[in-house]
């Protein structure tokens, strides 16, 4: 037996040891009531969707569309990893999306638009009004911009039904949509507008966020100056205005290149456009994926498998019916809003709820009214929301008289405490839960529970969805059994109809992104030789449920050992007083990386004199000393995007002393410099201790 250092010490812990980022918490079982009217109770489905009926269990998919050319084949693999699905077949987007549901639900609500001022109505759209509004629009884009079939035209919308008008006009022409999040810079609309190579930008006037009528139109002149500065030029710019006859924005119209759609849209009152039948394997929109640096990167998606998969997993994950009122609190800007706010629940000829602001404007309580008013029983948001919620009204929802049989959480990991409010509060206990794990490239969800079939389990996204065959690889891309308590990184074996085409313009990096690190043979046609890298770290329980840890370039190496960040995070919001972590890798001379652990407080808060050292205890009780933080900074808020979501790239970047880019498009980017300025000052006192003889 060798004597250790007190240093190897502080950092000797099993990969188990660090994976086993959140207590195990007990199952919850579907209500009854819940149960009796699921879309899905077959307990075989996963049989049916097995290995061995693979891939023409995705047939029962491509069925819930209506194709004007039936397919001849469910999967070619003759040019992996470029996987082709329902190929022969014909279809249209929006004609599936609106046209087919006219005959039994004309005259219900396809959509309902809620506007952030609360003085004003919500104001419902009729799958017949939609139809008619979609077909000027069409009409509008084909005669006036000259778009057709394979053109991309790219949107910088805000949550308006104007976007998704927009969206189903562009589809049933079969124009290739991009819609840029409408909190992103102009430069960000311009370098996306280069990259698809688009000619018309369709923007807005002004939209309303957090009681401010915020002008959006300098942003279009912005995108349209930094695409022309990258070689590609625009030839129109449609304006839609929230105020149709009233202009919200004070930047000028420019003459030639500028116009009002309504005023346009005149022209082309009463106007049919017939829906253009587009091969399934055609692209149906591309989604540029967020926070990256340098060149963009445009996932592209086709329409038939894509259609397909939306639509199967919004009937059987989200459990819609026409019948539901069914509210998504993203924003159609994210892939989360392509899927599950526009394309899935309209497949499906349910109600979908459109929210323009933010959830907390002018109270905590605006979401639970709107949820009361509008009847709303699907409710869909993330657990960054959750949080912000719970922190900032924990009672309210009980407050408000309405009713949610199924609650979806998506986009991060959902620690154990915040899915127990979620479930006791906003849920009073009578809804079922689905914490789903998917990306961009997806499509859709890969793994969540079946929810009239499966037992929830808090911090776990579950198993697998039907006809998704995981695996986990460590990083000697040895395969790694469930239930050993390793982590690793996220692989599914096998390709699905949702899954992104391409990177838009560069074939080669979507095959070394997602499949080179993986692929067992460059030459093999077979799919089971190409198993899609999702970035993700993952570990697998014994029962078969994932745990997913977050982005692999959030899981901090520290000498040698593997942490999550959201597993470190997750210990530090066991401390009451804590309302929300966030947790950065720091460059260190020794261990490589360690975590830098920032913390904001709840408003009530009372003893907050020793909240770091209980937050450095709680790490190394709950995960171990090789946890320990190299600093716990109580900040007033964290830095966030206008979605809400906390931004470690800023606070990493504080940390590590680099320059932390442009904030401006942060909802709260004064609070960045106050963090600087204290880590900044921490750190320099920091030095002259060390500077002491």
């Amino acid at each position: 037996m060798t004597n250790k250092t007190h240093a190897e010490e502080r950092t000797e812990a099993t990969e188990a040891q660090i994976a086993v980022h959140w207590k195990e918490e007990q199952y919850f079982q579907p209500p009854r009531a819940f149960i009796e009217q699921a879309n899905m109770r077959d307990p075989d489905i996963r049989k049916r969707f097995g290995e061995d009926n693979f891939p023409d269990c995705f047939k029962e998919y491509a069925d819930m569309l209506t194709w004007s050319t039936p397919y001849s084949t469910v999967l070619d693999t003759n040019n992996p990893p470029f996987w082709k699905w329902f190929t022969g077949g014909k279809l249209n987007a929006c004609f599936n999306c609106v046209d087919r549901h006219l005959a039994q639900y004309r005259n219900k609500a396809a959509f309902i638009f809620v506007g952030e001022p609360e003085e004003d109505p919500p104001a419902a759209l009729t799958y017949q009004e939609l139809y008619v509004r979609v077909n000027e629009m069409a009409a509008l884009l084909r005669d006036f911009c000259g778009l057709k079939a394979g053109d991309r035209v790219t949107l910088h919308l805000p949550m308006t039904l104007d976007l998704p008008i927009t969206m189903l006009a562009c589809t049933r022409l079969g124009v290739v949509h991009s819609q840029v999040f409408g909190g992103f810079s102009g430069q960000s609309c311009g370098s996306r507008i280069q990259d698809s190579g688009s000619r018309i930008l369709i923007s807005a006037d002004a939209y309303w966020r957090s009681g401010k009528l915020i002008d959006h139109k300098v942003n279009a002149d912005i995108a349209v100056k930094t695409a022309k500065e990258m070689g590609q030029e625009v030839d129109k710019v449609l304006i839609w205005q929230r105020y149709p006859g009233k202009y919200s924005s004070a930047a000028p119209m420019v003459e030639g290149r500028d116009f009002f759609v309504n005023e346009v849209l005149e022209q082309y009152k009463g106007k049919r456009v017939e829906p253009v039948s587009m091969d399934a394997e055609a692209p149906l929109f591309l989604m540029y994926s967020s926070g990256t640096t340098g060149k963009p990167k445009g996932c592209q998606h086709r329409t038939g498998g894509y259609l397909a998969y939306v639509a199967g997993t919004s009937k059987y994950i989200q459990d819609i019916h026409p019948t539901d009122t069914y509210w998504c609190m993203a924003d159609i800007g994210w892939i989360t809003g392509h899927s599950y706010i526009v394309y899935g629940p309209l497949l499906l000829a349910a109600t979908s709820v459109v929210y323009e602001g933010t959830p907390t404007y002018p109270d905590v309580r605006r979401p639970w009214r709107i949820a009361e008013r509008l009847g709303v029983n699907i409710f869909h948001t993330s657990p960054t929301a959750v949080r912000a919620l719970r922190r900032q009204g924990p009672e309210e929802p009980r407050k408000c008289n309405y009713h949610f049989k199924h609650m979806t959480t998506v986009g991060e990991p959902i620690e154990p405490s915040a899915w127990r409010w979620y479930y006791d509060e906003v849920g009073k206990g009578e809804a079922v839960i689905v914490d789903t794990w998917w990306q961009t490239e997806t499509g859709g969800f890969l793994c969540s529970t079946v929810p009239a079939l499966d037992a929830m389990k808090p911090g776990s996204a579950g198993p697998a969805l039907p006809g998704i065959y995981p695996v986990i690889y460590d990083d000697d891309d040895k395969e790694v059994p469930k239930g050993s308590g390793q982590a690793g990184n996220m692989c599914i074996r096998n390709p699905w109809p949702g899954i992104m085409q391409t990177i838009w313009g560069d074939d080669q990096r979507f095959v070394d992104t997602y499949y080179k690190r993986y692929c067992r043979n460059p030459k093999s046609k077979d799919w089971r030789d190409w198993p899609y890298m999702s970035g993700d770290g993952a570990m697998q329980a014994q029962d078969g449920y994932f745990r997913i840890l977050g982005r692999l370039d959030d899981v901090i190496n520290v000498s040698g050992h593997r942490l999550g960040t959201k597993e470190i995070e997750s210990a530090c919001m066991t401390v009451p007083e804590v309302a929300e972590a966030a947790v950065v890798p720091v460059v260190d001379e020794v261990k490589g990386r360690v975590p830098d652990v920032y913390v904001s407080l709840s408003p009530d808060a009372k003893n907050t004199d020793d909240v770091a050292e209980r937050v450095v205890k709680a790490c190394e009780d709950m995960i171990g000393k090789i946890a320990r933080p190299r600093q716990v900074l109580i900040v007033p808020d964290m830095p966030k995007t206008r979605s809400g979501k906390i931004m470690r790239r800023v606070l990493g970047a504080i940390s590590n002393g680099r320059d932390v880019g442009d904030v401006t498009t942060l909802a709260n980017a004064a609070v960045v410099d106050e963090i600087r300025t204290m880590v900044q000052g921490k750190q320099a006192a920091a030095g002259e201790e060390q500077a002491k003889p």
